[in-house]
């Protein structure tokens, strides 16, 4: 197929999911920054007492307008007794902008995450987090283009679309929960640091419709996670992370690690660290990896290299995605404890 002929075929398909389909929830190769969209009991399991983000998207410039996608976040936490429990809150909003039609989403999804304590050696915590968003979708009629303003190979944008494209904006609440169970292996000088959950997103089931149509609702999506780290020894260190999701006819695996070396301070806090490594969304990409990570701040660049049967109009360019995260302490003697407890990820 001609590349010229999948430009006005994108849009086309674009404009029909923005009008009446259930649509997917955005992605990134970078899951593991997005704590709050992909499982809100993730909030706050950080080394630390902060931590702030932005992340940036931009896919399929190769063969349409590129689809680009903004994060930002951030996350903090704090201890509520003397039994080690605290409480993480957190805010994560993003904007979403698709295609020639300008299709855009904008949200922002509060978090609130209880950690409870299980007062084992292995450091272990079960953490219970709840989100509400707001979210709000809209697109530019005047930039669609229909078969009807095309007349002797030529394009009229004066001549009726014959279509009834609806409101171009609407707006809905949503509703998300999960459960994680994070720890230590016990009795090491270097444990292993892990992280499995469950959460569950849409359960509202909120209508999705430029056309006022109440038949037309976001699927219910659920998602699987888990993730490890180690330090293997002064120099070199990994972590690898897995997430599933799930939303009615759609499924999205992604799964990979990166591997560290490491710099120390004389007092044998981290300096610096340069991860590399890779990850694989099944049947859509392969996702080489770079991290850096200087003191509390990093940053990680990955691209997508596009591996699905979309390959051949793209020539396997898919996006390039790009991170920024901050993590540090707040000075308080209270939260000197509770900056133990958490799993070694960033």
């Amino acid at each position: 197929m001609n590349i010229k002929h999948i430009r006005p075929i994108l849009s086309t398909a674009l404009l029909g999911m923005a009008i009446c389909s259930h649509a997917q929830d955005i992605h990134f190769s970078q899951f593991y920054e997005t704590s709050i969209l992909r499982n809100p009991s993730l909030t706050g399991l950080i080394t630390g007492d902060y931590k702030i983000g932005a992340i940036y998207r931009n896919q399929w410039s190769s063969i349409s307008k590129p689809f680009q996608t903004a994060v930002i976040n951030g996350e903090t936490r704090i201890p509520v007794n003397s039994v080690n429990d605290y409480l993480s809150i957190g805010v994560l909003g993003y904007y979403d902008r698709a295609g020639s039609i300008d299709m855009k989403t904008a949200a922002a999804y509060p978090a609130i995450n209880y950690n409870k304590s299980l007062a084992d050696d292995r450091n272990s915590y079960l953490s219970v987090g709840f989100t509400g968003g707001y979210i709000q979708r809209s697109f530019d009629p005047s930039k669609a283009t229909f078969n009807n303003q095309y007349q002797n190979n030529s394009f009229n944008a004066s001549n009726p679309t014959g279509e009834n494209l609806g409101n171009p904006t609407f707006s809905y609440w949503d509703l998300g929960a999960g459960v994680t169970y994070s720890g230590s292996s016990s009795g090491e000088e270097r444990p292993l640091n892990y992280v499995i959950g469950i959460a569950g997103y849409h359960f509202t089931r909120p209508r999705n419709s430029f056309l006022n149509n109440n038949n037309i609702r976001i699927a219910p999506r659920w998602n699987a996670n888990a993730a490890i780290s180690k330090q293997l020894n002064d120099i070199w260190s990994f972590q690898a992370h897995a997430n599933i999701a799930l939303q009615g006819n759609y499924n999205e695996i992604i799964a990979g690690g990166l591997v560290g070396w490491n710099k120390k301070e004389d007092n044998d806090a981290v300096l610096f660290v340069f991860f590399v490594g890779a990850f694989y969304r099944v049947k859509d990409a392969i996702i080489p990896t770079l991290r850096m990570r200087f003191k509390d701040f990093a940053i990680t660049c990955s691209y997508d290299v596009n591996a699905s049967r979309l390959r051949t109009a793209t020539n396997m360019r898919g996006g390039f995605e790009i991170s920024m995260i901050k993590t540090g302490l707040i000075n308080s003697p209270e939260r000197e404890k509770s900056r133990t407890i958490c799993p070694e990820f960033y």
